[in-house]
């Protein structure tokens, strides 16, 4: 049998020293070897290379050829070993052990500032890329972040620096010198932190201002909401609800991803996309257009850049889709050049739409296009209506090959 058992500073239970007792191999991190006294006789196996430490726990956990059961083994894990653990990995080889569960690391640092958890978005930058733990930051209004050696307090502070974050750095919770710290982003980058620590993020309201959703996985209430009663624009200048429905399920906005809104006017596509829990990058040249974009997003998670593209590129973090709604053919042509997995963009007249095709062709994009013309009911008298006809538009979609 395979017990793990999590460790957060406490003692441990009964149960967990009974299981100790009992096991002829124990497995787990070198500072919980250290912490957790375990019998003499019990071989201790030190969890550095994790696949060769579970390849030992298979071992002697297997059945014998004689179909007598496997050794018991104890796995020593932080906090709640079910939540971002080990227990995968163990179920993964087919193993169903018995879990005895500590306070977690992210419960621990809430409670830590006294503050509740349950509209917390939780992600991992641990054994994994950590671009998405860093786009959630960016679009959610509060996150705990699973931190690892490469991707700590230091590196999440360098990516969050301009979007109106505060960070919290719980270092070595549990231990004598656990430590709590609140800092800006900047901050934060420039120094070193202790290891293992966790990260939670609030926006600039402060986690304990009002929620954004009753729970972080909830819908959008609706999308391509009508354009003269959900956002302030100017003249028209607003990409059509009819329009804007089929951009966002070309771009396909979630949580985890960074979408750049170019030549973004109102920002409705970008801020239905943060709708959709995805980050947003919305470049508009104009700055009262930027003022629009600041009042119609309201809270949602959007960093408005006010200056013209493709210069307004450098710097920023890469895309994972794009939304070329206004620059120009100048405008797509450096949004390909950065490589984003996806690019959707929309012309109303039919020679740019055909360059534009060409040019997401050389970039090695398989490309779809479509043009759209709806027309709308609009009353009459006698209650009847006519066909009020919207301006046609090609949109085209480019995905990486």
């Amino acid at each position: 049998m395979i017990t793990v058992v999590g460790c957060d500073g406490s003692p441990l239970p009964q149960r967990a020293m009974d299981r100790l007792d009992s096991a002829v191999l124990v497995a787990g991190g070198r500072r919980h070897l250290e912490a957790v006294r375990s019998p003499a006789h019990v071989r201790r196996v030190v969890m550095g290379d994790v696949t060769a430490a579970l390849d030992q726990v298979d071992a002697v956990a297997a059945p014998d050829g004689n179909g007598m059961a496997g050794g018991d083994v104890v796995v020593l894990a932080s906090g709640d070993p079910g939540f971002f653990g080990i227990v995968r990995a163990l179920r993964e080889r087919g193993h169903s052990p018995e879990v005895l569960p500590a306070v977690s690391s992210v419960a621990r640092a809430f409670a830590r500032i006294g503050l509740p958890w349950d509209d917390v978005v939780v992600v991992s930058a641990h054994g994994r890329d950590p671009r998405a733990a860093v786009n959630a930051c960016r679009a959610m209004a509060k996150t705990a972040v699973l931190t690892s050696p490469a991707c700590g307090p230091a590196e999440l502070g360098a990516e969050l620096a301009g979007w109106g974050r505060t960070l919290y750095v719980a270092e070595r919770l549990g231990a004598h010198d656990e430590r709590i710290t609140r800092c800006t982003p900047v901050e934060a980058a420039s120094r070193d932190w202790a290891q293992p620590n966790v990260v939670l993020t609030a926006g600039e309201t402060g986690p304990g201002g009002a929620r954004v959703h009753n729970q972080p996985a909830a819908p959008p209430r609706g999308w391509a909401h009508d354009e003269d009663g959900a956002y302030r624009h100017r003249d028209g200048m607003i990409t059509k609800w009819e329009v804007r429905a089929l951009v966002l399920a070309r771009l396909r906005p979630t949580l985890g991803t960074l979408i750049w809104d170019v030549g973004a006017g109102s920002g409705s596509v970008g801020i239905e996309c943060a709708a959709h829990h995805a980050a947003v990058i919305a470049i508009e040249r104009d700055p009262a257009a930027c003022d629009l974009i600041r009042h119609n997003a309201g809270s949602a998670g959007v960093m408005v850049v006010q200056a013209s593209a493709p210069e307004a590129y450098d710097g920023l973090p890469d895309p994972d889709a794009v939304f070329v709604g206004g620059g120009g053919l100048d405008a797509l042509s450096g949004v390909l050049a950065r490589g984003p997995e996806t690019v959707v963009a929309t012309y109303a007249a039919v020679d740019r739409a055909a360059h534009a095709r060409r040019l997401l062709t050389d970039a090695g994009y398989d490309v779809e296009g479509v043009q759209l013309a709806a027309s709308r009911f609009a009353d009459l008298p006698g209650g009847s209506f006519r066909l009020d006809a919207q301006n046609p538009v090609f949109l085209l979609t480019g995905r990486a090959r």
